[in-house]
């Protein structure tokens, strides 16, 4: 029997992973202060077994049952920690939603992150990936966070350069992935932010509503009405967001697809490298609105594989490799997935 009092055992995680996957936790359990993981850690149980922390489940893919024990972080509390004329810190715990963490920011004033907005997930799952769109990322307006080392249940901070960010990147996804567990993560937003409206969606969104002095609202707004007319909705349609990385090539390389792809959708990534739109990629090759089963690729982005009901995580995985060897084989580049299989 486990030691730790409130592990549940052979617990679905069906309603834990925006796929909508079947899986199986062979334990499971919630924690919401840092004495009870501290008491989960001291138990021993996370030696034992394989540990899971999860979040919103957004960013997961199950193959399979887990034969170990996943750890559920369910934190509260969004708080100011320091304030001046131009700038404001704002602290909020991982178990936090990521999209009413920026709807409260947004409705206080808080700039910085209203292009992130209604992207499914908690807070503390944010910095780990890195996430990003409409041309930004976390780290943007990343200040600090603190994480419980799983080994000694020590809270340490980390800051924006001790993460280490990149590209849907971070140090807890390398160095340090499965060492720690982030508790909560503290952002620096601007009281009178310069907004990012040049992604040519949002300036077309804006546009069409007659904006010409947008609010960060304003950009909210527009940002949440493009993803949620290009973008299925998890809680109806089974699906991980983006489910590739938009690809980094060579200049040179770039150049001589442009000659056979003069339509190639791609951008200025720095340092003589060309950042290529993997939807665009995926859906040259024929994939967009493709359906094998109930796994598919959906009908308006073909970045998003979607669960239609019971596809199983090696149903999706296996699309995936598909969809991969294609776009190499056309166009001589590797997608890497974003999500994390499990």
């Amino acid at each position: 029997m486990p030691i730790f009092p409130d592990i549940k055992e052979n617990f679905s995680l069906h309603s834990f992973n925006t796929f909508h996957i079947e899986s199986t936790a062979r334990y499971f359990t919630e924690v919401n202060t840092i004495e009870n993981f501290r008491e989960l850690i001291a138990s021993g149980k996370l030696d034992e077994s394989p540990l899971l922390v999860l979040g919103g489940g957004s960013n997961l893919l199950f193959t399979g049952n887990f034969n170990g024990i996943a750890v559920h972080i369910i934190n509260k509390g969004i708080e100011i920690q320091n304030r001046t004329a131009d700038a404001v810190l704002v602290k909020s715990a991982a178990g936090e939603n990521w999209h009413e963490f920026v709807t409260y920011c947004v409705n206080e004033g808080f700039g910085g992150i209203e292009n992130l907005s209604l992207i499914p997930g908690n807070v503390g799952s944010c910095p780990i990936q890195n996430i990003g769109a409409y041309g930004v990322e976390v780290k943007d307006s990343f200040h600090s966070l603190e994480a419980i080392d799983l080994q000694t249940g020590e809270l340490l901070v980390f800051s924006n350069e001790e993460c280490r960010f990149g590209y849907r990147d971070s140090i807890f996804k390398r160095d340090l992935k499965g060492k720690f567990a982030i508790w909560s993560v503290t952002f620096e937003l601007k009281l009178n932010p310069v907004l990012h409206i040049e992604y040519g969606a949002i300036k077309q969104e804006l546009d069409a509503k007659g904006i010409n002095h947008a609010s960060i609202s304003d950009v909210s707004t527009a940002v949440c009405s493009i993803r949620q007319n290009k973008l299925p909705d998890p809680k109806l349609l089974g699906n991980a967001g983006s489910f590739f990385k938009n690809p980094t090539v060579d200049q040179k390389f770039a150049e001589k697809l442009l000659e056979s792809f003069p339509k190639l959708v791609h951008y200025p990534a720095g340092n003589d490298k060309v950042k290529l739109a993997a939807g665009w990629l995926i859906e040259q090759c024929g994939w967009k609105g493709h359906r094998e089963g109930d796994a598919g690729v959906h009908e308006n982005q073909a970045l998003v594989l979607v669960n239609y009901g019971r596809a199983t995580g090696s149903n999706i995985l296996t699309l995936a490799h598909r969809i991969q060897n294609s776009v190499y084989e056309r166009f001589g580049v590797k997608l890497d997935m974003e999500v994390n299989v499990i």
